[in-house]
């Protein structure tokens, strides 16, 4: 209740920046966050877009609109936003793998398998070990391990992604399994996290 309520807060607050500053991209991409983090989609996409029309130049960096478009069901929109996103941030295992996630979607696993970006020289070792889960090169039990060995943020991430990846290939009970846990075992401060406790509310998963 505390979390919905400080998210209400601000988005408030965003509200009253908007009106008093109507020309601010960068609050509407913040209201858009918000607006995600409520788990109201439709209304996050209306922002970044608003976003994105006060200033072309930031559509490479409208990560947060992909995530969005995923849990729109918008799987071709989310793959051209994560493809256009890569072009400035190359070493980013997570806009490939959501890349992946929107094309599983929408073409399926073996296609989005063949068709999965190189990525080689993100920093993280989860990000790292998650990357060779969705290219076939690991197990699930690699993921864990190596989350399990970077505390509380690394399970969050092999958690989340663990979820996701069994979402697509239509595992629904081990896809909540991972994603409930991740949303409330391994809580962190990050714009990431608050996508599990939305994907459970979207998939109503008590």
């Amino acid at each position: 209740m505390f979390l919905s309520n400080s998210l209400e807060n601000q988005l408030q607050r965003w509200n009253e920046t908007i009106r008093n500053q109507p020309k601010n991209f960068n609050a509407y991409i913040r209201r858009g966050m918000v607006n995600f983090q409520l788990a109201k989609i439709d209304e996050s996409i209306q922002d970044f877009d608003m976003a994105e029309q006060l200033d072309v130049r930031i559509k490479p960096y409208l990560w947060q609109r992909g995530l969005s478009y995923y849990y729109a069901e918008r799987f071709a929109e989310g793959a051209q936003q994560f493809e256009i996103d890569l072009t400035v941030n190359a070493q980013d295992v997570e806009e490939t793998v959501w890349r992946y996630l929107c094309i599983a979607r929408s073409l399926g696993v073996e296609e989005a398998r063949n068709s999965l970006l190189t990525v080689k020289n993100d920093p993280r070792r989860i990000m790292q070990r998650v990357y060779d889960l969705y290219s076939g090169n690991c197990t699930p039990d690699d993921v864990l391990t190596v989350g399990q060995s970077e505390g509380i943020k690394g399970n969050f991430y092999s958690h989340l992604y663990l979820g996701l990846y069994y979402e697509v290939e239509n595992n629904v009970d081990l896809a909540q399994e991972y994603i409930v846990k991740a949303a409330d075992n391994y809580k962190v401060d990050d714009y990431m996290w608050y996508l599990a406790p939305v994907h459970k509310k979207l998939r109503e998963w008590v």
